[in-house]
């Protein structure tokens, strides 16, 4: 299979949004039996990461603590204003990868995948390649 694709419109300037049906939808229309699950965010200012979906707190948490520790404003050189979101997206990363067993996307008990959007509200586009081992 090669790569496919969704969109996701985002609501809030910073948002943890979890693609995680949208990504497991492609899975299983990929047939693959056993193999890895790629997700790649092709953006400079979002990211993709794994982590706690089951308590919405976590994403809300993660969303405040990054924004301390890179806050907005911080005296950046990056003439847009959003260099913050650059920064993040840095320690995030643009990137990340599950495994597949029995044809399914295979995440623990508490895990989902998120869209990590630092600068928006946007539209922004997930890519997502499923490859057999």
């Amino acid at each position: 299979m090669g790569w496919e694709s969704f969109e996701i419109r985002t609501k809030r300037r910073v948002q943890l949004l979890d693609v995680t049906g949208q990504v497991a939808q492609v899975v299983e229309r990929s047939r693959v039996s056993e193999g890895v699950c790629h997700v790649f965010i092709r953006h400079t200012t979002a990211g993709v990461t794994i982590n706690e979906g089951a308590d919405v707190d976590v994403a809300l948490d993660i969303e405040a603590q990054l924004g301390q520790i890179v806050p907005k404003d911080s005296g950046y050189r990056h003439g847009e204003g959003n260099s913050d979101s650059h920064i993040k997206t840095v320690l995030v990363g643009s990137s990340t990868t599950a495994p597949v067993r029995d044809g399914k996307l295979s995440l623990g008990t508490w895990q989902a995948i998120f869209l990590c959007e630092w600068d928006g509200p946007r539209t922004r586009t997930v890519e997502v390649a499923v490859v057999a081992v």
